[in-house]
C-alpha cells in the first residue's frame, strides 16, 4: 500500500469515529445479539426451525451461528450500508469533495482509501459478535469447545464474503447518487429484492448464483468432513457481484466533476 493510500484511509477511519452512523450500525451489531440472547433466556429454548436453533442453550458458541442466519435478512446488509453508501455521498452534501480531490493526493488513491474504511467498518461490525461449551455441528458430531470457537471465527469470515460484496455495490451506489440516503437505502433495497426473487416459484435453479445463498457458504465448514464446495462457490459468484460495481464506482470517481462538486 503505498504512502498516499494508507493516509486517505487513516484520515477516512478517523472520521467513521465521529459520525454517528457509525456507532448506529455498530451498535445495531452488539444489542440485536443481547436481544436474542434475553429472549431465549425468557423462553428456555432457541428457535427450533433454524439450523443450531436447539443448542443455543446449550453453548453460546450456537449463538453467533444463529444469529448470522438472522442477520442476512436485513442486519448485516443494513450495517453494511450504512457506511458504504455514505462514505462518498456525504462528501456531495457536506460540499468537501471538491476540497478532497484538489488535493495533491490523485483520485485513485482517494478512492482506495475510502472503500478499505468502508470494507474495515463491515468487519469490524460482523466481528462484534458466545458459554464456553462443545457444539454439535450439521453433521451430528461433537465438536469441542476450543475447535467450535475456531469455526465459528472462519464461519464469520467466510460470511464476510457476500458483506463485501454488498459494501461494493454500496460504494457504487454512494458515489453515483450523490446522495446518502439515496446509496443506504438503495444497497437495503437491492439486498431485499435479492432475497425476494429467491423465494419466487420457478427460479430454484437461479438459487445458486444469487448473493443472497451466499450468506449460507459458511454452514459447509460446519460439516464433517468440510464442505468446500459452497465456500468456492461464495467466493466467486460475490466477485461477480461486487467487483464489477467496486470498477463502476472508482470509474465513476475517477470522472467526478471537481467544479460541479
Amino acid at each position: 500500500m503505498n504512502p498516499g493510500v494508507a493516509t486517505v484511509y487513516r484520515w477516512e477511519l478517523r472520521k467513521l469515529r465521529y459520525q454517528k452512523r457509525t456507532y448506529l450500525g455498530l451498535g445495531l451489531a452488539v444489542i440485536v445479539p443481547i436481544i436474542f440472547v434475553a429472549a431465549v433466556s425468557f423462553r428456555n429454548h432457541g428457535p427450533h426451525d433454524v439450523a443450531f436453533g436447539d443448542y443455543v442453550d446449550r453453548s453460546g458458541l450456537a449463538v453467533p451461528l444463529v444469529i448470522l442466519l438472522f442477520g442476512a435478512i436485513w442486519m448485516f446488509p443494513l450495517i453494511a450500508a450504512l457506511v458504504a453508501g455514505d462514505i462518498v455521498a456525504s462528501e456531495d452534501h457536506n460540499g468537501t469533495l471538491k476540497t478532497i480531490l484538489t488535493r495533491s493526493l490523485d483520485r485513485g488513491q482517494i478512492f482506495t482509501g475510502k472503500a478499505l474504511a468502508a470494507a474495515t467498518y463491515a468487519i469490524v461490525a460482523i466481528v462484534l459478535k458466545s458459554g464456553f461449551n462443545p457444539l454439535q455441528s450439521l453433521s451430528g458430531t461433537i465438536v469441542s469447545a476450543p475447535k467450535g470457537l475456531e469455526l465459528v471465527f472462519v464461519s464469520l469470515l467466510v460470511y464476510l464474503i457476500p458483506i463485501l460484496a454488498i459494501v461494493c455495490i454500496g460504494l457504487l451506489l454512494s458515489t453515483i447518487t450523490h446522495n446518502s440516503a439515496a446509496a443506504v437505502v438503495g444497497t437495503l433495497m437491492f439486498s431485499l429484492i435479492i432475497q425476494l426473487i429467491a423465494i419466487l416459484p420457478g427460479l430454484g435453479g437461479a438459487q445458486p448464483y444469487l448473493l443472497s445463498t451466499q450468506f449460507n457458504a459458511w454452514q459447509g465448514l460446519l460439516r464433517t468432513p468440510t464442505d468446500w464446495d459452497p465456500i468456492i462457490r461464495a467466493a466467486w459468484v460475490c466477485a461477480l457481484y461486487g467487483l464489477p460495481a467496486l470498477g463502476a464506482a472508482y470509474l465513476v470517481f475517477l470522472r467526478r466533476d471537481v467544479a460541479g462538486g
